[in-house]
């Protein structure tokens, strides 16, 4: 079948930007990456006298290059509306997000909607799949600091001693307050129809907007950089802090993503920019962290119940167009996740001046010395 004039002329507009904004994206990240690579070589002698510095300023970069990736869904038309508690108060306390995985974009959603929490981006820990550890992105996050865990059984308890490992190692050492990870191991197109099947034969609940969370790598998080133990649930911590004794977590966040007419966006719709403006909406629920239980039975069923409840929460959602209302509302209340233009347009213009500056200079040394 023939296309009309119009379909023929939408379909040319709609490949001619998705062209320019892959030419702009290439172009940006062969500019911002290996700028702030060679910043924090440039800045090694300050990671010895001072290392709380360096990683602070590693933070700050790491949180520029992350808002960049935010300009290309904001440029496109892609904003997120926030529902439920505000985590902006508690955005410079330790913290542990668990969040529900449907496709690539998520991460790009949360790039996005916590740009305007105080320092969260620049002291955040992701937990990735390691497939990310191979694209473009990978190199940053290895050096910010983030964990790219390997799926499937036969790597499961070797990589729970790893992660226990890197949050030893890393966590405090570089100041990081908030760990990002997807307790469902995976997307919800790839692992619905085994939790779906593994829920038959368990007895457990039937979801169909979320899958059945896997316990490993939660339970390994709350040991490790949660405060003192109180009868099987984490403490309140202490509330003193100092440098020698971290606070440890002090809350858990649930974050519930959900696209409208359940079309999760991947990256690809994040670079080419062929969707329609489009609203992603990101629901927060927040749990002190002594409510959270640590031990392996009730932690299962606590955090089965979170995804019981993520399921609730879509199905609302897909049905009304909005979340349910907290207990003892009658309505939701929603606003809109705004980043400043200006702000992004400077982090844009820092890059290129970045990665001008940083192309002289090898120029200079590669004239000089060959």
């Amino acid at each position: 079948m023939a296309l009309t004039f119009e379909e023929a002329h939408r379909l040319g507009w709609t490949l001619l930007k998705a062209t320019v904004r892959f030419g702009f994206m290439v172009i940006n990240n062969l500019v911002a990456i290996p700028s702030y690579v060679l910043y924090l070589i440039a800045l090694q002698p300050l990671r010895w006298l001072d290392s709380r510095a360096f990683w602070h300023l590693e933070g700050v970069m790491f949180k520029w290059l992350l808002a960049m990736v935010s300009s290309w869904g904001t440029v496109a038309g892609y904003t997120v509306m926030e529902w439920g508690d505000d985590v902006k108060p508690i955005s410079e306390e330790e913290a542990m997000v668990i969040v529900n995985h449907q496709a690539t974009g998520d991460v790009c959603t949360l790039m996005m909607c916590l740009q305007d929490k105080g320092t969260v981006v620049q002291k955040m820990m992701w937990l990735m799949d390691h497939i990310f550890k191979y694209t473009n992105f990978g190199l940053v996050s290895l050096i910010h600091g983030d964990f790219f865990i390997r799926q499937g059984k036969p790597h499961r308890d070797k990589q729970l001693i790893l992660l226990k490992d890197h949050l030893d190692k890393y966590y405090h050492s570089r100041d990081r307050k908030w760990i990002v990870l997807f307790p469902e191991g995976g997307f919800l197109r790839k692992r619905r129809e085994t939790s779906q099947s593994f829920a038959r034969k368990s007895n457990l609940p039937y979801l169909t907007h979320v899958t059945l969370p896997r316990l490993g790598a939660t339970q390994v998080i709350l040991k490790t950089l949660g405060p003192q133990h109180e009868n099987g649930s984490l403490g309140a911590g202490d509330t003193s802090r100092t440098v020698s004794k971290p606070r440890g977590l002090q809350w858990v966040i649930d974050v519930t993503i959900a696209y409208p007419k359940a079309r999760p966006m991947d990256i690809q719709t994040w670079i080419f920019g062929y969707r329609p403006p489009t609203v992603t909406h990101v629901h927060y629920r927040i749990y002190p962290i002594k409510e959270v239980p640590v031990e392996t039975e009730p932690l299962t069923d606590w955090l089965y119940q979170r995804f019981v409840e993520k399921e609730e929460l879509l199905a609302h959602f897909y049905e009304t167009g909005a979340f349910p209302p907290p207990k003892g509302q009658k309505e939701a209340v929603s606003k809109e996740m705004t980043i400043d233009p200006v702000w992004l347009l400077l982090v844009q213009s820092f890059a290129f001046v970045s990665g001008y500056m940083w192309y002289n200079i090898l120029q200079y040394f590669y004239c000089c010395f060959f």
